[in-house]
């Protein structure tokens, strides 16, 4: 009886490794929303690393994150560091791209709770004093991210994340308008 029952665990556990080798190499989570202000007013709160603690759905998992930063305060070269609870993990975001009003791209390095290295870009498009922002991170999917993509859906955990952080950014910005 032991026996089979050690058949059946390896054999599931053979067929869960041969669907997550099967899994995309590549994955994109990207969520947009639209705020009621100038593209100039969300590429400013988005572009000074210091202003993200406001709105940073991030920030309200951990408040006692430790953050520093490094370099500009904004645009390309702005560096911020994170230290913080379970939820947040350790890193950094580097900004690598920074085009006015229109785009911003971020690397970001991820320490803890495990190792990746990922690109993140807000777009803005403006009109009639509307401005719709698109938020996207992308990356590649070694074989522990398929395994846990799996179980964990990585476009609802931090895609939620990022629908908090473009209605907690919309709130920033009209606001302060």
């Amino acid at each position: 009886m032991l026996d089979i029952i050690l058949i059946l665990v390896a054999g599931a556990v053979i067929i869960f490794l041969i669907f997550a080798a099967m899994q995309p190499s590549d994955f994109r989570v990207t969520r947009t929303g639209t705020i009621s202000a100038p593209a100039s007013a969300v590429f400013a709160q988005v572009n000074d690393l210091q202003k993200w603690d406001a709105w940073s759905p991030w920030a309200k998992l951990d408040p006692e994150a430790k953050n520093s930063f490094e370099g500009p305060s904004s645009g390309t070269g702005a560096i911020m560091r994170w230290s913080g609870n379970n939820k947040v993990g350790q890193g950094s975001m580097t900004i690598i791209e920074s085009r006015p009003d229109e785009f911003i791209k971020f690397k970001l390095e991820f320490l803890k709770p495990f190792a990746a290295t990922n690109t993140a870009e807000f777009t803005f498009n403006s009109e009639n004093d509307q401005t719709t922002v698109t938020w996207s991170m992308y990356g590649k999917n070694n074989f522990m991210s398929k395994a846990i993509g799996l179980i964990m859906s990585c476009d609802k955990m931090v895609g939620g994340q990022f629908e908090k952080g473009l209605a907690s950014l919309k709130s920033v910005v009209e606001t302060a308008r």
